[in-house]
């Protein structure tokens, strides 16, 4: 059995991928593959959508590091599924620089429902280059700074379901020339050839070595970014309806016919210039009309002028007629002429009013600062004043209670002093009563080692005679009677 045909990848070419033989049936075909539906293009001008086949991660093993262990019937075609949005054309190639001469086609694509995240489809010059890119980068992270791992699934089929936009996407007639595109860097024939070709987001086809070059996530054509902004939204209301965005400052704002906040801001601020955020139309308030000049074509997304003498074509892009061609340079040189004054009286006057503007914002915060400067400085000086008086008034219940403990010491010195003088008086009583009894008894014993010489004189003296006479006894007791009385 024979697999339909698989469109180019590139620019929308047909394009034959060596067919595939069944091996195991159909059945076993679609057990081994998934399917993943993409789209692609600016959805402002024209999307493409389509389904991706996809061998299945089962359909390999994990630790396959020869060709017999990959799926049979692969193609030189590979699907890298959830790149980060915030790794760049020019990142992606710098990660799979050392595939890019063997790389035929890149193409970068949406998935349906996968937010943040984007696919490519890389077409190779041979099988044996796609089985060695599948076999290096499988499961390698894109930097060593992030957890994302680089999830590489053999591509089965293409096919491209349908398109939708504003322009006519038929294909060109086969019996007339085809013109090769070019890359709108170099001006190049887009060749595969002689190197690699990458589509972006928006079906722009840029050489690689061109776009490695381009650091910014957007279009180098059209400026269409990959990584989507969020959603924007009132900055008072929150509605997502009828918003206007402020040109000037950048406020974002709903229009009259809901909360009317963009009107609002331009009576607060006077930014009469409002960008329509769904039209891509500027509205002027204080003239009360649109002033736009530019608009973005339908064909390509450029933006080109809209020419208020001319018409719009159906095209998007604006044309000009005028019976004398003689007079085109004349009349060319005399608008740009005019736009030129118009924008420079313009621009004098937006700066005049921002000038004013600003300057009124600058001493509305320098009498603001000035009052809060004042405000704290009064709150500082009362807190201080505060502190000091409580520090006075407990200084003053300190001096009062030492003045009182004061008082108190001076009457206790002069009770002491009087009972000092009165303890002096008694201890010199004291020691005069007991001088006197000192001396009396001095005298007494004076008197009583007298007696008792005398005594020993009268004994030695009875002695010596022979006689030894009793002493009375009444008589001794008589004496120390007499010397206990004196």
């Amino acid at each position: 059995m024979m697999m339909p045909s698989t469109s180019s990848i590139i620019a929308g070419e047909e394009s034959i991928v060596p067919s595939v033989a069944s091996v195991s049936g159909e059945s076993s075909l679609s057990d081994m593959t998934q399917t993943v539906h993409f789209s692609s293009g600016n959805p402002r001008i024209g999307e493409t959508r389509g389904v991706m086949h996809l061998f299945s991660d089962d359909a390999v093993s994990s630790s396959s590091s020869s060709s017999s262990d990959l799926p049979i019937g692969r193609n030189p075609l590979v699907c890298v599924l959830g790149v980060p949005n915030h790794m760049t054309y020019a990142d992606f190639c710098q990660f799979c620089g050392s595939f890019i001469q063997h790389i035929l086609n890149m193409r970068t694509v949406r998935n349906d429902g996968v937010e943040n995240r984007y696919s490519i489809l890389i077409s190779f010059d041979s099988q044996e280059s796609t089985d060695t890119f599948y076999q290096h980068f499988r499961g390698k992270q894109f930097n060593s700074l992030e957890e994302d791992v680089c999830r590489l699934l053999f591509t089965l089929d293409v096919q491209y379901t349908g398109y939708s936009g504003t322009i006519d996407h038929t294909q060109p007639s086969a019996a007339g020339p085809i013109e090769q595109p070019t890359c709108p860097v170099c001006l190049e024939r887009l060749d595969q050839d002689t190197g690699g070709i990458l589509t972006t987001m928006c079906n722009h086809s840029f050489h690689c070595s061109c776009i490695s070059n381009w650091a910014d996530s957007s279009c180098p054509v059209c400026r269409y970014c990959q990584q989507q902004p969020e959603n924007s939204v009132c900055c008072v209301c929150q509605t997502t309806e009828n918003l206007w965005m402020c040109v000037i400052c950048g406020v974002v704002g709903c229009g009259r016919y809901k909360g009317g906040h963009a009107r609002r801001h331009w009576e607060e601020t006077e930014h009469c210039y409002s960008l329509e955020l769904e039209t891509q139309r500027v509205w002027d308030y204080a003239g009360d009309n649109y002033v736009h000049r530019l608009i973005q074509s339908k064909t390509d997304g450029k933006l080109v002028e809209l020419n208020s003498h001319g018409s719009l074509s159906k095209d998007g892009c604006g044309s000009f007629e005028c019976s004398d061609s003689g007079m085109t340079d004349a009349l060319l040189n005399s608008k740009v002429d005019m736009i030129i004054s118009e924008y420079d009286e313009l621009l004098h006057a937006q700066l005049e009013n921002q000038k004013q503007y600003f300057e009124k914002l600058l001493q509305n915060v320098k009498e603001e600062t000035e009052q809060k400067v004042a405000e704290a400085a009064s709150k500082a000086i009362s807190q201080r004043q505060q502190k000091l008086q409580t520090r006075f008034d407990r200084c003053m219940k300190e001096k009062h209670f030492l003045e009182d403990l004061n008082e108190n010491l001076v009457k206790n010195k002069d009770v002491w002093i009087t009972k000092i003088t009165e303890m002096e008086e008694r201890e010199k009583k004291a020691v005069q009563a007991k001088d006197k009894k000192i001396q009396g008894l001095e005298e007494q014993i004076g008197k009583l080692m007298a007696e008792m010489t005398d005594s020993e004189v009268l004994e030695s003296e009875e002695v010596e005679d022979g006689t030894v006479l009793p002493i009375s006894t009444d008589t001794t007791s008589f004496s120390v009677s007499g010397n206990n009385a004196s």
